[in-house]
């Protein structure tokens, strides 16, 4: 599937979920347990423990169930190893243009972070295909909104503290799509190997999604 079409696909769903776990059965079956519920975009961050290998795999488990993205990705040597071991988008919480540069070269969809202004369109005017707004607890949807109505044109997704209240608040306040973690794979549920009630939560947090923008289901 094309760059344009796993983007578009993004902003349809609206969710990134971002995973973080040590341990890589769990792991694969939270994949296995979001897909099913719907959230098709799936962030292993790359401070867990044998990240390339649980990307790798949760790639070759997954096929086009689900789309395994790599974060955390700080430079373009990263890069190109999350990108061979099957990545098919990147997100990291900096712009580094480099990087951007590389996943480029590649069609792979990136998505750096940034905050002010000027880094946002920075990211952006450098071939970011979305801003990662981080942290986003910071200031909230009411700042989001804010960096939207001078940036109309720069896709941007808030990432960090979000949660089921503030998700829709974020979609109506311009997010293309959020990045949810703890809130959407619940450490208790995890912890209990309750992969059901996270299901639940991604079908949860897609009707979410679909009210804020007023979408019937």
């Amino acid at each position: 599937m094309n760059k344009k079409r796993i983007l578009e696909e993004l902003r349809d769903t609206g969710a990134v979920a971002v995973i973080r776990t040590d341990r890589q059965d769990e792991l694969l079956d939270i994949v296995g347990a979001l897909a099913e519920g719907g959230v098709r975009f799936i962030e292993i961050t790359m401070t867990v423990p044998n990240a390339l290998e649980i990307v790798r795999l949760s790639c070759q488990k997954m096929g086009e169930m689900a789309y395994i993205g790599a974060g955390t990705v700080l430079d373009s040597q990263a890069a190109r190893s999350v990108i061979s071991a099957g990545a098919r988008f990147v997100v990291s919480p900096v712009f580094d243009p480099e990087m951007v540069r590389y996943c480029n070269r590649y069609s792979i969809p990136v998505m750096p972070g940034a905050f002010t202004p000027t880094e946002v369109l920075s990211a952006w005017s450098n071939g970011a295909d979305v801003v990662k707004i981080f942290p986003a607890n910071i200031g909230g949807p009411k700042y989001f909104k804010d960096l939207k109505g001078p940036l109309p044109q720069v896709e941007i997704l808030p990432t960090g503290g979000v949660d089921f209240t503030t998700a829709p608040q974020f979609i109506q306040a311009g997010a293309c799509a959020v990045g949810i973690g703890g809130a959407l794979v619940d450490p208790a549920a995890v912890k209990a190997r309750d992969f059901e009630a996270i299901r639940k939560n991604a079908v949860k947090l897609l009707q979410t999604i679909r009210d804020a923008r007023g979408v019937a289901t």
